[in-house]
């Protein structure tokens, strides 16, 4: 175990690029199917040649795909080799996520159809180049105050004293109830 001085302290996720085909094909799918505003285009700056494609998923972060008008998409699903990239998820809020099915069946897009993960919902498919997308929505709302993965933390906490094997509903009610009481003291408790 390393100390914190010997950490590099990350403070978020900056960006995810992709190495994608044609410009059009990312732009339809990445802006015209999930929404994503296309904020920037510049060339690579260290292959220009390639068009570098920025786009917002929503959370003051990137996806940014290098585009290359001479590399066509490959059918099937991305290779899963180490190092690879198994899927990216983005957040859905619960009213969206009901509704992805019909969505992604109007589209033309085949699908997992909606998977209970326990914390959360899920749905699956692949983009036009093959990687496995997730739209993925938590079943729950932290208090004021605190992150998703402070709550999945106690969460599973909880689940490991158990002996659960994944976290559960109940879990997650019960590292809401604990974290809710935590926040703010009672006179009560002294």
């Amino acid at each position: 175990m390393s100390t914190l001085s010997q950490t590099i302290p990350t403070q978020g996720l900056h960006h995810i690029t992709l190495t994608g085909a044609g410009r059009q094909i990312t732009l339809d799918f990445w802006e015209g199917i999930l929404g994503m505003p296309f904020v920037f285009e510049q060339p690579n700056l260290d292959n220009p040649d390639e068009s570098h494609l920025y786009f917002d998923p929503g959370d003051d972060r990137l996806i940014t795909v290098f585009c290359d008008e001479t590399r066509a998409p490959l059918p099937g699903k991305t290779p899963i080799v180490p190092g690879a990239v198994h899927h990216i998820a983005f957040s859905v809020s619960q009213a969206v996520s009901i509704h992805l099915p019909e969505k992604l069946d109007a589209l033309g897009i085949a699908h997992s159809g909606l998977k209970d993960r326990g914390f959360m919902s899920s749905i699956y498919f692949r983009e036009p180049l093959g990687l496995l997308i997730e739209l993925a929505s938590y079943k729950f709302t932290p208090p004021q105050g605190v992150s998703h993965a402070r709550v999945l933390f106690e969460a599973h906490r909880i689940r490991v004293a158990a002996g659960d094997a994944a976290i559960a509903d109940r879990h997650v009610a019960e590292a809401l109830a604990v974290l809710v009481h935590r926040q703010v003291p009672s006179l009560s408790d002294i």
